[in-house]
């Protein structure tokens, strides 16, 4: 029992510390007790691996067999009138050496992600004649930045909300106190507890209530930097024709997506499975592209009466991913959750099992590089893969840490090389690359230690392994 009580108090002494703590809210305060006093309650579900099944067609759809929506345009207006779009918008540009909002990093053609952001449901707005809004779901890392660029969108065709998720202190793992009430870190002292969150601020903001009275149904929620997730108007016809309440874009493995959550049937229900669920002796089966064969895009969909009846009742109880981190010397620890595992609440969820094409985030500078070469071309703000590529999947491309940050990225390539025929290509060392470049096929490119190595203008580079000048 002492165990029990020791947990019971530690809750009730950090109670006391996150009621003086007067820069948050008390919807936080109650939403950020609520996640810690699950998590010291052990509130894990254990799946037994016997009962997981492979979802069917049925709560898996596969793209293809959903019903082409109607070319009428005046039918199609009012469908897109029940939509509103979310972007998540809380990421800093920080593993890429950016300060501010990951969002603003020019993408193409002296664009950012925002920008196409804003053309593509501008384009859908004016073809059809809809109000399609655009809300941004801040942290209070991006808030204010993301205030100032919002505004020169000012006079576009656009409805654009921005509001803030939670803010949650750090918890000091040695005694377990919020970091805020201990030490004025300023904004070191907080959190933003994952997109999990999306749920309960959506309706704390009063954003959820004011969608509701302008008759809107769904709201389709996606990363901002995933560049593939536009608005499908055939996805949404298919959830309101069905009444779904939940749904997530999945789309098929490929190697490179062996550790990504997967939806599995447990228990009659339709579920998010992630790696960090997996007991050990699984994790390879997990990894393996022949049992579960799809992976969650974050591009999901959901009914905004569905939302708002879940989150006052406070039935989200979404699996708990504990982040452990170091503030100045001092173990931290983070509680967050993930929007996907909300799938299992929902009536009527399902997946869809969508193109690749609706999957192209960028996370890191070998992503820019696909997304600003020939593989792609602007088209509405969306970008459109070149049919002169035969292979379906992307190149395989690592670039070493001297192309981490966006600035050495850009100086280091004068143009972006042609790769529509190349296989793989792998970069390390201090290499410059000239204008005009055509890479094909599997191309290594290494400079030694404390050698420069320039790649020419114009080069065609093809199955080729350089390591000096002389190889090209």
């Amino acid at each position: 029992m002492a165990a029990v009580a020791s947990e019971v108090e530690k809750l009730s002494i950090l109670q006391a510390a996150v009621a003086g703590l007067g820069q948050i809210s008390e919807n936080e305060k109650s939403g950020f007790i609520g996640l810690v006093s699950r998590y010291l309650s052990g509130d894990v579900e254990h799946l037994e691996w016997s009962k997981i099944q492979t979802p069917t067609d049925e709560i898996v759809i596969p793209y293809e067999s959903l019903t082409p929506p109607s070319e009428d345009l005046e039918a199609t207006r009012k469908i897109l009138d029940k939509l509103a779009v979310l972007k998540l918008n809380g990421g800093l540009g920080t593993t890429m050496g950016c300060t501010g909002p990951k969002s603003v990093i020019e993408v193409r053609n002296g664009y950012t992600f925002l920008d196409l952001i804003v053309i593509q449901i501008e384009a859908l707005n004016k073809k059809y004649g809809c109000n399609v809004p655009l809300l941004l779901m801040n942290s209070f890392n991006t808030h204010d930045d993301t205030l100032k660029i919002v505004e020169k969108y000012a006079r576009s065709n656009i409805e654009i909300h921005t509001f803030n998720q939670s803010q949650y202190p750090r918890l000091v793992i040695d005694d377990f106190l919020p970091l805020p009430s201990k030490a004025e870190k300023g904004k070191e002292g907080w959190y933003p507890p994952g997109h999990g969150d999306v749920f309960p601020s959506l309706v704390n903001s009063g954003k959820l209530e004011a969608l509701l009275s302008k008759g809107k149904e769904y709201i389709f929620i996606a990363n901002s930097d995933n560049l593939g997730a536009i608005v499908d108007i055939k996805i949404l016809n298919h959830l309101i024709n069905n009444e779904n309440g939940y749904c997530m874009e999945v789309t098929p493995k490929t190697l490179a997506d062996v550790k990504g959550g997967t939806l599995i049937s447990y228990e009659g229900r339709v579920q998010l499975l992630e790696i960090a669920q997996v007991p050990d002796e699984h994790v390879n089966e997990f990894k393996s592209i022949e049992k579960f064969k799809i992976f969650n895009t974050n591009n999901l969909w959901a009914n905004l009466k569905a939302i708002k009846r879940l989150v006052e009742a406070d039935a989200l109880k979404m699996e708990i991913i504990p982040n452990p981190k170091e503030v100045d010397g001092i173990k931290v620890l983070q509680l967050e959750t993930a929007a996907g595992a909300a799938i299992r609440f929902f009536d009527n969820a399902i997946g869809v099992n969508v193109p690749r094409s609706r999957f192209l985030p960028v996370k890191a500078t070998s992503d820019l590089l696909l997304v600003q070469s020939d593989l792609y071309t602007l088209t509405d703000g969306f970008l459109v893969r070149n049919k002169a590529r035969t292979n379906s999947a992307n190149p395989s491309i690592e670039l070493g840490p001297e192309f981490k940050k966006v600035a050495s990225f850009l100086a280091r390539f004068k143009s972006i090389p042609s790769i529509v025929e190349l296989d793989s290509l792998k970069v390390s060392g201090d290499v410059w690359f000239g204008t005009g470049i055509v890479l094909k096929g599997k191309v290594v490119i290494t400079a030694s230690p404390g050698e420069k190595l320039e790649i020419p203008d114009d080069s065609v580079i093809e199955n080729k392994e350089i390591e000096r000048h002389h190889d090209i």
